[in-house]
């Protein structure tokens, strides 16, 4: 499996456009890029879904600099690492 990401929802708080998923990686994945469906992405925030110990050694980061086009935020991650993201721009 490959990295694959969904967008849940989108909605507008105060005059931000915000955006939230998932993403999930196969076992020797390390990340890739989401569309967040934002024109511009300001921030975005990425946590990490294991029950796991270890998996909290190392968490998540965004390989960009921000803002950026939203439609491919580059992530990386641990292989194999599943989680949730969040961001918002506009």
């Amino acid at each position: 499996m490959a990295f694959a990401y969904t967008r849940t929802k989108m909605n507008i708080f105060g005059t931000k456009a915000v955006a939230w998923g998932t993403f999930t990686n196969g076992a020797a994945d390390t990340g890739g890029d989401i569309d967040t469906g934002l024109e511009m992405c300001e921030f975005i925030s990425l946590t990490v879904n294991d029950s796991a110990a270890g998996s909290c050694t190392s968490v998540p980061a965004v390989n960009e600099t921000l803002p950026i086009s939203g439609s491919a935020v580059t992530i990386l991650t641990l292989a194999g690492q599943d989680g949730y993201w969040w961001a918002f721009g506009w």
